[in-house]
């Protein structure tokens, strides 16, 4: 195993947690952004010092070019380097489509769609200024086939799908693989947002494998996708989600 670096955003709850514990675990130092809850990031890099490995907390907001090219540059200060980049962080506010506000989806793109890019650009020229490769992965989600009350979620998505299989192209030649993962619903805060409990407990049940998604399982696809294991996979986007939607 070759030890490395990942950078989470979003690492302070949910999903970017759960992905940041499964990286010590896998021997690997790791940079925990946080926006809101330093005391939420404290416990995530607490259980990364538990496995074993360096942790460092990275405050910022993945909403800014600024901030994306300033937490890349806080997790070299802190770890010396940066080989695997999580881009995790998002936002999905719901609301009808009829009463969506430029604010709003200027917002959830802002954060999605352009955080996603950027924080992988700065990430990338880290990787190539450092000249050795390296892999990214995004999160998009099962959302891309639509959902009436996030058009502009969705619409993030579906442009996260597409700017990994860019970047995969553009990075190639300096050996920095970008895949996606696109989960379905996943037992974490953000569903609960807009749904009671009963609701998603038969969202859960209307799936083929009966019940939602753990935020562990994401994470240990994510974990494979940076690993040598997946050394010939870039470019991809994987659904894990049930079986509630194959494409």
């Amino acid at each position: 195993m070759v030890e490395k670096v990942v950078l989470v955003t979003g690492a302070q709850q949910g999903i970017g947690a759960a992905c940041a514990l499964a990286f010590a675990a896998a021997g690997h130092d790791v940079a925990v952004n946080w926006l809101d809850d330093r005391a939420a990031a404290e416990v995530v890099a607490a259980g990364i010092r538990a496995a074993g490995r360096r942790a460092a907390l990275i405050e910022g907001d993945v909403g800014s070019v600024a901030g994306c090219q300033a937490m890349v540059q806080a997790t070299l200060e802190a770890l010396g380097r940066i080989d695997v980049l999580v881009n995790n962080a998002g936002i999905f506010p719901r609301v009808p489509f009829l009463d969506m506000t430029e604010a709003e989806w200027d917002r959830v793109l802002g954060v999605n769609l352009k955080g996603s890019a950027f924080c992988a650009q700065a990430a990338a020229r880290a990787m190539v200024a450092a000249g050795h490769g390296g892999a990214i992965v995004n999160l998009a989600s099962s959302a891309v086939r639509g959902t009436p009350v996030g058009v502009h979620y969705s619409a993030t998505k579906n442009g996260v799908v597409g700017i990994t299989r860019s970047m995969a192209l553009a990075l190639a030649p300096q050996g920095i693989r970008v895949n996606a993962i696109a989960p379905g619903t996943t037992d974490t805060a953000q569903p609960r947002y807009g749904n009671t409990e009963a609701e998603l407990q038969e969202m859960a049940r209307a799936l083929p494998l009966g019940r939602m998604g753990k935020p562990e399982e994401i994470a240990d696809l994510a974990v494979y996708l940076a690993s040598e294991k997946a050394g010939w996979v870039t470019g991809q986007v994987w659904h894990i989600n049930g079986g509630g939607y194959m494409p």
